[in-house]
């Protein structure tokens, strides 16, 4: 008997604060009688401890499952005396705390571990899961149980990071604000207006630093709220938009550092865009303005000002991604002995590789010839190519990019003057004092040079040049509030889109 005792002890410990009557097997589920112990329980009215039973009640609960089956309480409460004559409460029903609560079915480490199921998981999703482990409940029960999980009560941050994240793209946006030190989430609001944030700002006190992004909009709410607070803007931003700068700087000059390999023969594209060239140039050199070349021409108005910026035509090529073969190291006798005698038969080339020690075909070394891989030693570049070379740290570029690197940005000054621009900005990255000077002098460089686009970037820094100042000099950084929104990607596809506002803030929250 002590070892049965011992072990209903033991599976049942978390009903302790119950005396165990009687345990039995019900195939799926477990059935346990129990009542409570016979203590004094205060009045929740006037707080006057009584033992005097007036009669008694059942409530069935459900507790945590054993053996991968349903565990059923059957459970007799008591109904006390109050021994005050002045109580308004005459009579109660007794409670017990840490195990049961008003009105519940279930214990309460059961809907503890129901919730964290329904917090991860949502309707149902955790339905399903939770019933494989022989916990049955509804997606509308897993619902109510992640609507009555109390957000977490954060106290104002004194750095806070603010972004957008799309309730459905090109349409909604809402706007995530963070705790910048600890990533811990703050609020969400249900738009990226400037008068919701600011409303909110005013609402919270305290706030000494905001993280965001080039946002006009934010900046603006920012400065009207708390005009004393100092706002960062984000390094990775500042890169990003650089980085799209220098795309379009390289794509104007291709027709410099394309000369680094040979000349290839372009496709249907790339004659659409010589002739679209020729035709704005010609009409620009005839005093024609951009909006009138915009209509004669039907083209959209940035893309004439684009080619109005580009000295030359593009050269958009896709380059052949070639393996290496069995002919690369013959590559330069190859090359020499068809610039001594252009109309040498590939029989006789084929004779003199072998000599040399080629062990391959004939047709590898044909295909090899008609591919122009003798006259060329790389492929031919392409702009976003040579955009991932100029923007990539030299410590991680291998023997050869950094090879073709040298040779491209030595094609013209302005691909030289580019190449150490973007070396000097990233340089800035790393937060420390005296970088706001060192900006200073940055973009005095960059304006010196015949960049347009690098150029408009400047301009851009000047408009918000105390929060890049700020972005280059302070530790602080947006970083964790992109993480947020990554996670937040993840819950909206969880919901499919099925769920209100109200649940994708709660479950936000919750994180």
């Amino acid at each position: 008997m002590d070892d049965a005792n011992r072990l209903v002890g033991t599976v049942f410990s978390g009903l302790s604060a119950l005396v165990i009557e009687d345990v039995r097997d019900g195939g799926d589920v477990v059935r346990v009688t129990a009542r409570t112990r016979d203590a004094t329980v205060p009045c929740p009215a006037c707080g006057t401890p009584t033992a005097k039973v007036h009669g008694y009640h059942r409530r069935t609960v459900t507790d945590v499952p054993v053996d991968g089956r349903q565990v059923v309480v059957h459970l007799r409460v008591r109904r006390l005396v109050c021994p005050v004559l002045g109580c308004w409460r005459q009579t109660f029903r007794e409670q017990v705390f840490g195990l049961l609560e008003r009105h519940q079915r279930r214990t309460t480490r059961l809907t503890s571990q129901i919730s964290q199921v329904v917090k991860e998981l949502c309707g149902r999703a955790a339905a399903r899961l939770a019933s494989s482990s022989a916990v049955p409940v509804s997606f509308a029960t897993a619902l109510r149980l992640l609507r009555h999980i109390p957000v977490p009560a954060v106290r104002t941050p004194r750095v806070v990071g603010v972004d957008d994240f799309a309730l459905r793209r090109r349409h909604r946006y809402a706007t995530i604000i963070i705790d910048a030190e600890t990533g811990e989430r703050v609020e969400v609001l249900p738009d990226r207006e400037a008068a919701t944030l600011e409303a909110w700002l005013r609402g919270h006190p305290g706030v000494e630093v905001v993280c965001r992004d080039g946002s006009a909009t934010y900046a603006e709410a920012i400065r009207r709220a708390l005009p004393d607070a100092v706002q960062v803007s984000d390094r990775w931003h500042l890169w990003h938009n650089l980085c799209d700068k220098v795309q379009a700087e390289i794509r104007a000059h291709a027709g410099c550092w394309a000369t680094v390999n040979p000349p290839r023969p372009g496709g249907v594209r790339e004659q659409t865009t010589r002739e679209r060239w020729h035709k704005i140039h010609q009409l620009l050199g005839q005093g024609v303005g951009l909006l009138d070349c915009s209509r004669r021409l039907d083209l959209a108005l940035n893309t004439v000002k684009r080619y109005a910026r580009i000295p030359e035509p593009q050269a958009l090529r896709i380059a052949p991604a070639y393996q290496p073969t069995l002919v690369d190291p013959y590559r330069e006798h190859l090359r020499r002995r068809r610039a001594e005698q252009p109309a040498i038969p590939v029989t006789h080339l084929l004779k003199e590789i072998r000599e040399l020690g080629y062990a391959g075909s004939a047709n590898l070394l044909i295909r090899y010839l008609n591919q122009g891989r003798a006259e060329g030693d790389r492929p031919v570049t392409t702009a976003r190519h040579v955009g991932r070379l100029v923007l990539t740290h030299p410590e991680n570029l291998r023997p050869k990019e950094t090879t073709l690197l040298q040779k491209i940005s030595a094609s013209c000054p302005e691909m030289t003057a580019l190449a150490d621009l973007i070396r000097g900005f990233a340089a800035l990255l790393k937060p420390a004092d005296g970088n706001d000077a060192k900006l200073t002098e940055w973009i005095t460089a960059a304006r010196a040079v015949g960049l347009p686009n690098l150029r408009s970037f400047t301009n851009g820094l000047e408009i918000d040049r105390p929060a890049v100042n700020a972005g280059l000099t302070l530790p602080y950084h947006n970083g964790r509030t992109e993480g947020v929104n990554t996670r937040t990607k993840r819950i909206m596809r969880q919901m499919h889109g099925r769920a209100g506002f109200d649940l994708l803030r709660h479950r936000i929250l919750l994180q």
